[in-house]
């Protein structure tokens, strides 16, 4: 456990402080439990609860579940499936009793078929702009390994037209090396003209850096 009023001898007083600003911050930002509550496919009474939403979107196989659970950090809390594009419904987990991680299905995948897909898409879209939902933060996931596809640019487009705050998170950065992350990363970021979070949901690189972020938008 961590003292907060812990004292580092042979270091001024400045270096202490921001020591002790970051043991703060790990407390702080520690994610001490996480549940499912339900799976919702349209209006429902949760919509209604006055603790503050943050959203995961993106593409079938960008590691969607696994980002989410890289920052829950359980392994299955977010169930995968083996077959992208099968869930459909906008998944609620709460987390630590004052917020909900809002995992939204995934859109793109072709074998889903065209009904399928504009069954998907009118269901993202319903949630981030019917007004129903207020998420405080939406976290848009691509593949850090592969260009972004037309739908990718099109939920940032959406996005900024509905005045929703969000982030792009790159995950998968380590399957790249360093020049290969350098290029993806830039050209990510001039695709969905947003900054780019590198992300790693198997070795948890970015994992602090998003949760302060979500943490902002929660307050």
């Amino acid at each position: 456990m961590i003292k907060i009023g812990l004292i580092v001898p042979h270091l001024n007083k400045a270096s202490e402080f921001c020591i002790l600003a970051g043991l703060w911050f790990n407390v702080l930002m520690e994610v001490k439990n996480a549940e499912f509550v339900k799976g919702i496919i349209g209006t429902d009474p949760i919509l209604g609860d006055p603790r503050p939403q943050v959203a995961f979107v993106g593409r079938s196989n960008v590691g969607k579940s696994s980002v989410i659970n890289s920052l829950v950090l359980r392994k299955s809390l977010v169930k995968s499936s083996s077959m992208p594009g099968k869930t459909r419904e906008i998944n609620f987990f709460v987390i630590n009793g004052d917020r909900f991680f809002v995992d939204l299905p995934g859109y793109g995948f072709a074998r889903m078929g065209a009904k399928g897909a504009e069954k998907i898409r009118k269901l993202i879209l319903w949630y981030i702009g019917s007004g129903e939902a207020k998420p405080k933060l939406v976290v848009l996931i691509v593949d850090a390994g592969v260009s972004p596809m037309p739908q990718d640019k099109e939920m940032a487009d959406i996005l900024r037209a509905e005045g929703r705050p969000f982030v792009v998170l790159a995950n998968k950065v380590d399957r790249l090396n360093q020049t290969e992350r350098s290029h993806n990363l830039k050209a990510i970021e001039a695709a969905l003209g947003a900054e780019v979070i590198p992300y790693s949901a198997r070795t948890k690189s970015g994992r602090e850096n998003l949760l302060e972020i979500i943490e902002e938008s929660c307050r």
